[in-house]
């Protein structure tokens, strides 16, 4: 009589951690834009698989210890605030200009309005595009990769299951 022994591979993630705070979270396959220390160039390539030292990229193995910075779209507290002051600057005019259309009036800029809504504008706009491009690894800023078990550990949301990997 045979007996096979199933491995399950349960699906592995790659954290960027502040402190105990998820900054970042990757799974096999997504891109991932990194730069090596000692190097100035910023190469780009997908997570093929991890381990819990190093990630297998399409042509590399990178470990943990040998990566400089991670690039990646941040958004932070100050780009949300951004946004709702630009689209509260633009509501303001426009609920206002269909004010004036609404009462039978023609056209004009109300100086009291036309202040506050450049004002809103103005301080949203940079706000909201300004942006950190990378992110530094350091003391505060460390890789972890988990599996499913981890309190870090969180479910594939993006909706695909892979009827190649088993367990998943």
């Amino acid at each position: 009589m045979l007996f096979f022994k199933g491995e399950t591979h349960a699906q592995m993630q790659l954290l960027l951690l502040k402190h105990e705070r998820i900054i970042l979270r990757l799974y096999p396959g997504d891109d991932f834009v990194y730069r090596l220390k000692g190097s100035k160039t910023v190469k780009s390539s997908y997570v093929n698989n991890l381990s819990e030292t190093e990630v297998f990229t399409h042509y590399d193995t990178v470990p943990f210890h040998t990566i400089d910075r991670i690039y990646f779209r941040h958004s932070t507290f100050m780009n949300r605030l951004g946004s709702r002051l630009f689209i509260g600057g633009m509501l303001l005019f426009v609920i206002d200009q269909g004010n004036e259309l609404i009462q039978g009036h023609n056209l004009n800029l109300d100086r009291g309005v036309s202040t506050v809504s450049l004002s809103l504008v103005g301080a949203g706009l940079p706000m909201m595009l300004i942006r950190k491009k990378a992110q530094r690894l350091n003391y505060k800023y460390k890789l972890m990769m988990v599996e499913k078990g981890s309190v870090f550990y969180k479910g594939d949301r993006r909706g695909f299951q892979s009827p190649y990997i088993p367990g998943n």
